[in-house]
């Protein structure tokens, strides 16, 4: 029996992840929340599916030892490459979540008979995670994808809201395999944090759908319907990364509007 106010684990190979986890404490304040970012091993989405399989166990162990409710797989490569071997091994321990299916969900009940464009790392674009769950939705719903592996480390060092990444955002979303889409899922967690500057390319035209606020959605309402929501008030924060580093501790401010305190927690010693 999962225990209401016991924590949420969310982990993700570094900073992107915060999307989620800020959209969840922020719709679930009550919840207390893990953090997990790999900073040792960034980003995933270059990294082999047995890499990120390896990392990912490793790494629900150590939330499984936090004894939490529900782990949350808050970033696209890891959803795409672990999800079902992650759901075996932690059993009845907790439940697993990941960011794909609420996302197809979604597009399930909004886009039937629309062309609809996904933009991510190499893995989970070349996973075809996303084509093989839309396609399966039997909706007529046309998915055209493009990998787009230099917005996450651009994010990571710090580099959205600005010229350079403009230039790069512009790059990629004028490619044309993009043509003719009506909506864009931003399928890695890095990218609500580019979001302004994709929609402002797009203007009205194109709605962009930012993933970890329809994944907080989900997650909210999966809790409410296993009467697991955590009534005990204010919920609690804690923070751990793979490799402790300046410059992540001061982005993570960027999500919480405030000074985080990050514990180390090697995967390997």
């Amino acid at each position: 029996m999962l225990d209401s106010s016991a924590p949420i684990g969310i982990f993700d190979s570094g900073i992107g992840g915060m999307t989620v986890a800020s959209a969840v404490t922020k719709l679930l304040p009550q919840e207390n929340t893990i953090y997990f970012g790999d900073t040792a091993h960034l980003p995933y989405g270059d990294k082999s599916t047995a890499a990120i399989q390896a990392y990912s166990i490793k790494i629900c162990n150590m939330l499984l030892q936090q004894n939490c409710k529900l782990i949350l797989i808050a970033c696209n490569s890891a959803s795409a490459a672990a999800y079902e071997l992650v759901r075996e091994y932690v059993g009845s321990k907790a439940k697993v979540l990941n960011v794909i299916d609420p996302v197809v969900d979604y597009v399930k009940e909004h886009y039937e008979g629309k062309t609809i464009g996904l933009i991510g790392t190499k893995q989970t674009v070349l996973s075809n995670v996303y084509k093989k769950k839309v396609d399966a939705l039997d909706r007529n719903i046309h998915l055209k994808s493009l990998a787009t592996p230099l917005l996450a480390p651009m994010i990571e060092e710090g580099f959205f809201d600005n010229n350079i990444s403009e230039s790069v955002i512009a790059n990629y979303l004028s490619d044309a395999s993009l043509d003719g889409i009506e909506a864009l899922i931003l399928g890695c967690t890095h990218y609500p944090l580019i979001k302004t500057q994709i929609r402002k390319f797009y203007g009205e035209a194109i709605e962009t759908l930012d993933t970890s606020e329809i994944v907080a959605r989900s997650l909210k309402a999966w809790l409410e319907q296993h009467y697991l929501i955590n009534e005990k008030g204010e919920g609690k924060r804690q923070f751990y990364v793979s490799d402790y580093t300046l410059s992540f501790e001061q982005s993570t401010n960027i999500f919480f509007g405030r000074q985080i305190q990050l514990e180390h927690y090697p995967l390997w010693e």
